[in-house]
């Protein structure tokens, strides 16, 4: 492969190969385009890279023993950051009061993330300072933005760089090339993004900024964003039981709805206006038919066409039937989604289960049916709430918990990667190709190669090939990466 001015020049056999000024031998490595990851956050992936991971803890007391160890190591008017809390995981699922957290932290704030990044534990001193009333430790939704917002304002914009520097190394490190950086109200600020935006490619992941604000096409495009898109809640999530779902959840009610049809409608045109890209964060079938139906109202007012041209997307989309994803297809939307959501909670057991029966679990996440209808996927990982890993994406799409929504592996390789750009408005990059980015990454491969790719499924009696492991990332013909 030639590279010349961040693009392939020329593909072929080595010995037909061209003069070139450098030459870089690859001793065997696999060369396959760089991974894209289309959802995630990268202040709060920096922050869990080096802070407190609770993901493991599996009881309240563990979790209080985790806060005090960490809170020890950190200055009394320091705000302790964690992440990663999964009460469906525990046999006993009662949670930490305010007071018992403040005891652990010995006075500390405590701010600490459950999975889905939807609710939170805090201590009396970071509800006070939030205005709220400090008896209760968790927080769902409006409140949790409110604590969420003084806890991220408590970092420095010294420390802010620092934690989004960490995590684009990472990812780079893993073979993503770029990221899709999913800010806006409630999730992040202003002064967040424009950070993340300013490390785009210095070396580093290319980053393309989304601003999840209703009426913000504007200001998006402002900030330098790519959309008025990403994290633009139509509701919560099914973690804290607040996505909003046509029946009821095992423990009662209908989660949260944020954003009517008109609303959707109104933002929609706004883009299309601003000449921006329009989405939202619909995770409950009842979201996602309200912000379809807010599709149908768009392409009435605008037509079809307008709409489709866009390339509007929904982020998770993790309850939807088949008459939903028509309308996907019909409109063109890009549906930006989590395999490893199912991974961790799908199947007859785990937090969806729990959250919603059996029959709605399974019925969770049907990837491989949106693939096979024609939707338009991008893959990512929303980290921190599910790891920085690409080549585990693939496979949880490829091997999903319900087999009928299985995909292939080099199509949920292409949503990983093609899928990424083209969601970001970008159709050069994402293959290899003359004339194409020269945007890739180099593997060894101690699982082996199939057809192309790495071999990641397990065999016939359950043993799973070794993983890839990155030897080089390269983003428009520099390297950001290497061993």
């Amino acid at each position: 492969m030639l590279v010349r001015d961040g693009r392939i020049a020329w593909l072929g056999d080595s010995g037909d190969a061209p003069r070139a000024d450098r030459t870089v031998e690859l001793d065997n490595g696999l060369v396959t385009p760089a991974f894209v990851d289309a959802h995630q956050h990268a202040t709060d992936t920096g922050l869990a890279i080096d802070g407190l991971d609770l993901s493991a803890v599996r009881d309240r007391s563990e979790l209080l023993d985790a806060v005090a160890a960490f809170a020890s190591t950190r200055a009394p008017e320091a705000v302790v950051h964690g992440h990663g809390w999964d009460e469906s995981t525990w046999a006993d699922q009662t949670l930490p009061t305010a007071g018992e957290l403040d005891r652990a932290a010995g006075g500390r704030r405590v701010y600490l993330s459950q999975a889905s990044v939807h609710s939170a534990l805090t201590s009396p001193a970071l509800l006070a300072a939030a205005g709220l009333p400090t008896g209760e430790s968790l927080v769902k939704e409006e409140q949790h933005h409110a604590v969420r917002a003084i806890a991220l304002n408590d970092l420095t914009p010294a420390q802010r760089t620092t934690a989004q520097r960490a995590a684009l190394a990472k990812a780079a490190s893993l073979g993503i090339a770029a990221v899709h950086e999913c800010g806006g109200p409630g999730t992040s600020s202003e002064a967040d993004l424009t950070s993340v935006l300013a490390l785009s490619g210095q070396g580093l992941p290319q980053v393309f900024g989304y601003w999840g604000e209703l009426g913000g096409a504007l200001k998006a495009k402002e900030l330098g964003a790519v959309g008025a898109a990403g994290d633009l809640y139509a509701d919560g999530a099914l973690g804290s039981s607040t996505a909003h779902v046509r029946s009821e959840y095992s423990t009662g009610g209908c989660g949260e709805a944020f954003v009517s049809a008109s609303q959707a409608a109104d933002h929609l045109i706004d883009c299309i206006t601003v000449g921006v890209q329009g989405g939202f964060h619909a995770i409950g079938d009842a979201a996602i038919e309200t912000v379809l139906e807010g599709f149908a109202l768009a392409a009435k007012s605008v037509g079809v066409d307008a709409v489709r041209e866009g390339r509007h997307r929904i982020e998770h989309v993790e309850l939807i039937d088949k008459a939903m994803i028509a309308r996907m297809v019909e409109f063109g939307v890009i549906a930006s989604v989590q395999p490893v959501f199912d991974e961790l909670w799908g199947g007859p057991d785990r937090m969806y289960a729990q959250r919603l029966g059996v029959e709605r679990a399974m019925a969770s996440n049907p990837i491989g049916a949106m693939h096979a209808t024609g939707v338009q996927l991008a893959f990512g990982s929303d980290s921190p709430v599910t790891p920085l890993d690409p080549w585990a994406v693939v496979v949880a799409a490829a091997a999903p918990r319900n087999p009928v929504y299985r995909m292939n592996v080099r199509a949920a390789f292409a949503a990983s990667t093609s899928g990424g750009w083209r969601a970001a408005l970008v159709d050069d990059a994402g293959v290899l190709a003359p004339g194409k980015s020269a945007t890739f990454a180099v593997w060894d491969t101690p699982g082996g190669v199939r057809a192309g790719l790495p071999d990641l499924l397990p065999d016939v009696e359950g043993v799973a090939p070794a993983r890839p492991v990155c030897r080089r990332t390269v983003l428009h013909g520099q390297t950001i990466y290497e061993v």
